[in-house]
């Protein structure tokens, strides 16, 4: 039997694969596990037409065990980490499937701390799904209740004022809110620190999240940008849990060079933690580079902000992050947070008086070409001698002189290529090979 969680909850497209009965069993199997004496879960989602019935569902599996509903609406996925982890609630379950196009919706279950599961709960959480029903339910006067908790969006709001009041700055910024539920608060927010501020993409409709905007397809942010000459953009995603930027000349900046000086900053300061910057193995060599250049340390982890936020309090890192934008800066927040990268980034290019494309150009990336193949077979792909004698090529070429990394997507029926090296055109003829042999074997 297929797990059903990948390395960020459980996805799929809404209504097919990921239906109501699902959403039920796994509130039902949440309550059973994580909720053993009882308590609230806190619920929300982002703007896509299915949340409204996924978390309906949620209601009603987890109240039919006894736990009481606390719904917050459409809200960012930080924010309702941050409300997970304000003591008043055992778990929270966010309905969304971050980037992803609107067709398709998503589970992540947070424990009591803000912070995703584990490994071996999520395996627990699994086996529980499929014999939900079996488990133990109260009666009426033991059912749990649904409470209308969207107030509870201001405890986040407040919060988040505090760093933006921290920041003051008359430059002008360009926010693409993805059409997501970023856009509640993100413009305020920003807003708050004296920037001259224009919003776009903030007219959700159930069915644009992520439509050729956001953090994963900035394309008319850069436009915007140079249209309106501002100093900077930022990107968010439809669940605002991660952040790109764009400089003053429309060039994107992506996540690792937001770490990159966010790392650079705190070293020059000397508020790092340890030194240590936690990424993962998709991150680009050139940020490991300059960070090591400059004094300090980076640990490499799988794809995953969970597994970030492991090896961060493992070795006790204050930063770290995916060259997507998720990044983690542990004294403000235990999770990917858009808004936050976004106001830390503009603190410190603000306080340096440098363009962002000056600071940027402080962690030259190296080449780097990913692809994303359809496939059907995603977990067998070692298994072709074909494909498998490729990559060991690829690798064998590139020795000494770049990366090759394939792996199984964790959100979606996909394997995904990323080849690094210097020599910009043969890493993508590489990419391009190997991209090739996969969708003709692995379907």
């Amino acid at each position: 039997m297929a797990r059903l969680f990948g390395t960020d909850g459980i996805r799929g497209i809404a209504n097919v694969e990921l239906k109501p009965a699902l959403a039920h069993a796994l509130a039902r199997a949440t309550v059973h596990r994580l909720l053993p004496q009882g308590g609230a879960i806190v619920v929300g989602q982002d703007t896509r037409r299915s949340g409204d019935m996924l978390a309906a569902a949620i209601v009603s599996g987890a109240t039919s065990m006894g736990a009481d509903v606390h719904r917050v609406g459409v809200v960012p996925t930080p924010a309702l980490s941050f409300l997970a982890a304000g003591g008043s609630y055992a778990a929270g379950i966010m309905v969304s499937a971050s980037h992803n196009p609107a067709e398709d919706n998503g589970l992540k279950v947070l424990d009591a701390h803000g912070l995703k599961l584990d490994d071996v709960v999520e395996d627990e959480l699994d086996a529980l799904i499929w014999r939900s029903e079996e488990l133990p339910s109260p009666t009426n006067a033991g059912l749990g209740r649904e409470v209308d908790a969207r107030s509870r969006l201001d405890d986040y709001r407040r919060h988040r004022l505090v760093l933006a009041a921290s920041v003051r700055t008359s430059l002008r910024i360009v926010l693409d809110c993805a059409n997501g539920s970023g856009g509640m608060v993100a413009p305020e927010l920003l807003a708050a620190t004296g920037a001259d501020l224009e919003v776009i993409f903030n007219a959700p409709d159930g069915l644009n999240i992520n439509r050729d905007c956001g953090a994963t397809a900035p394309a008319a942010l850069t436009a915007r940008v140079r249209a309106s000459g501002a100093d900077l953009g930022f990107a968010l995603d439809g669940d605002a849990d991660r952040c790109l930027a764009v400089d003053e000349r429309g060039t994107v900046v992506d996540g690792d060079q937001l770490i990159g000086l966010l790392a650079l900053e705190r070293l020059g300061r000397g508020a790092l933690p340890g030194g240590t910057v936690v990424v993962t193995v998709l991150s680009n060599g050139g940020l490991a580079a300059a960070v090591e250049g400059a004094g300090g340390r980076i640990v490499r982890t799988p794809v995953g902000d969970k597994y970030i936020v492991d090896a961060m309090l493992v070795s006790g890192a204050g930063l770290g992050g995916e060259k997507s934008g998720h990044v983690i800066i542990a004294e403000h927040t235990s999770s990917g947070d858009g808004i936050v990268t976004a106001l830390e980034t503009l603190r410190i290019v603000a306080a340096s008086g440098l363009p962002l494309s000056e600071l940027a150009a402080r962690i030259p990336l190296y080449p780097q070409e990913q692809r994303a193949v359809r496939v059907r077979h995603k977990d067998q792909w070692e298994a072709d001698t074909r494909l498998a004698a490729a990559v060991r090529d690829a690798e064998q070429e590139l020795l000494g002189r770049g990366r090759v990394l394939v792996r199984p997507s964790g959100t979606e029926a996909a394997l995904r290529i990323m080849i690094e090296g210097k020599d910009a055109s043969r890493i993508a003829a590489l990419a391009d090979g190997l991209a090739a042999i996969a969708a003709e074997r692995l379907n």
